[in-house]
């Protein structure tokens, strides 16, 4: 989680101790989670309002969609297909033995 291993947990949790006390530890823990859960409520909150302000076509909307990296991610993707789909079709249009390309005037 966040690139967060066990003996990070531990090191976290031994200061955490040390610092706050075992008497406060549980509080700050259960208030820890309240603040988890609340931000996790208003983010499906967030995304239900997107949803259903954009209509239907946007149902299977998801807040990590909106992230400019995975949108890059998919354009360059979807670029990448409609390429090797083009160079597909462009080996179906090859010449037959003899037969001259086409000439465009304009491209000279």
């Amino acid at each position: 989680m966040f690139g967060v291993g066990l003996p990070e947990m531990a090191v976290i949790a031994l200061v955490a101790v040390l610092v706050f006390g075992p008497d406060k530890l549980p509080d700050l823990a259960r208030q820890a989670g309240r603040f988890f859960r609340q931000m996790k409520s208003f983010a499906d909150t967030t995304r239900d309002d997107l949803r259903n302000e954009l209509g239907p076509e946007f149902s299977d909307l998801e807040l990590r969609d909106l992230d400019p990296r995975t949108i890059v991610r998919k354009h360059i993707i979807e670029a990448m297909n409609d390429a090797d789909n083009e160079s597909a079709e462009a080996d179906r249009r090859a010449l037959v033995e003899g037969e001259l390309p086409p000439y465009d005037p304009e491209a000279t």
